[in-house]
């Protein structure tokens, strides 16, 4: 599993510690904001309890706020089959948001129906997985602390320096193909109803 907290500067790791979300940062000309990888262990609750595991985000976050969410895309670009997308999820009952990140696509692993539904950018990932059934296995590779920056604050309802966790998450088909890389980060206003 990850290695114990240390700081650790995504831009000079091979592996991008938060790829994809480091490319939508070098596209707006911006700095990560500071973060270290720490053990599952380290990871507080509640944050514990919606990170540590292998499950699917989406279905994790609308059972523990008892509401299903939506999807804000705040910016996307293709390459070839891979699809990107930064966004924010939102409780359907409040709008409230409830996890920033990035997600990388591999739109060549899904069926033209599945793809054509991921492109229209209505429905998170996790739901079209549900709906066409499509089999995966979520592996989170790291759990991340960081730093909430000017970006973060903004899509997130936040105000001042905030820590927040999240992880960094791969879905991957039956072939053990990459059906998607993720950055998940969630806000501070975590809270059971």
């Amino acid at each position: 599993m990850p290695e114990n907290a240390s700081t650790i500067p995504a831009e000079s790791t091979g592996f991008a510690l938060v790829h994809p979300l480091d490319e939508f940062y070098a596209m707006a000309g911006q700095s990560l904001p500071p973060l270290s990888r720490v053990d599952g262990e380290e990871v507080p609750e509640p944050y514990h309890t919606l990170l540590v595991h292998q499950n699917d985000m989406t279905p994790t976050i609308e059972k523990f706020h008892g509401s299903l969410v939506h999807l804000e895309v705040l910016g996307r670009r293709r390459k070839g089959d891979a699809y990107f997308r930064e966004v924010v999820l939102r409780l359907d009952s409040s709008n409230q948001p409830v996890e920033f990140g990035a997600i990388k696509i591999n739109l060549e692993l899904f069926t033209p129906i599945a793809r054509q539904q991921i492109l229209e950018e209505h429905q998170p990932l996790g739901h079209i997985l549900h709906d066409y059934k499509i089999a995966h296995t979520s592996r989170p590779s790291a759990y991340l602390r960081l730093a909430s920056d000017k970006l973060i604050n903004q899509v997130l309802g936040l105000t001042g320096a905030q820590v927040l966790y999240g992880r960094r998450n791969t879905l991957y088909d039956p072939q053990q193909r990459p059906l998607a890389e993720i950055v998940e980060i969630l806000p501070t206003h975590i809270n059971n109803k």
